[in-house]
């Protein structure tokens, strides 16, 4: 079992087969009450989990957004876009099967972002990050990644995972940032400066 902060050094990853990373929130009324609160609890936000692959310095496919199964293997995986937060549990996984990763990719960076035009990190309440160790079948949490609500910005890199030789080694980041709304390109620039 491996346990994560982002004070630690990149955890070796030996021995984990599949890895997930999951992606909750609550919907909220901001300081909206009455009427206005109701319908704004009621409608949600939307906050986007992303997977960006990575062939050195540079993001080549996305998982998320409308992008589910970007490698077209099944070995990095999204569930698809809650678009109000509404539900228990995570809203929106990313699972990653290393052993069918393509050799030339060398890191997936985790990044959630309020990406949709409208959509903001203070729309939103509970906001939490949590890495599972998903092999076998089972589903283990080893971290659990909680966003400063300090922040103006957008976009959070969650956590990085990097090839080392013939194994990968995860490591959490939990920085956030701002990326202009609707734009990959922002997005992905976000990524690749973890």
């Amino acid at each position: 079992m491996i346990t994560l902060t982002k004070e630690d050094e990149p955890a070796d990853l030996d021995g984990v087969t599949h890895l997930s990373i999951g992606a909750s929130w609550d919907p909220t009324a901001g300081s909206s009450g009455g009427v206005l609160g109701k319908i704004r609890r009621k409608a949600g936000t939307d906050l986007d989990l992303i997977a960006i692959a990575m062939q050195g310095p540079d993001p080549v496919r996305i998982a998320g957004l409308d992008s589910l199964d970007p490698l077209g293997n099944g070995s990095l995986l999204h569930t698809g876009d809650n678009q109000t937060g509404h539900g228990d549990g995570d809203d929106e996984t990313v699972t990653v099967e290393f052993e069918r990763i393509p050799s030339n990719l060398t890191s997936i960076v985790f990044v959630a972002a309020a990406y949709k035009r409208g959509s903001a990190f203070q729309r939103a309440r509970n906001i939490s990050f949590k890495v599972y160790d998903a092999t076998g079948g089972s589903s283990q949490q080893v971290a659990d990644i909680w966003p400063s609500l300090l922040t103006d910005d957008n976009a959070c890199a969650v956590a990085k995972a990097m090839r080392v030789g013939t194994g990968w080694k995860l490591k959490v980041i939990n920085e956030t940032g701002k990326v202009k709304q609707g734009n990959e390109q922002s997005l992905m620039r976000f990524a690749v400066d973890k």
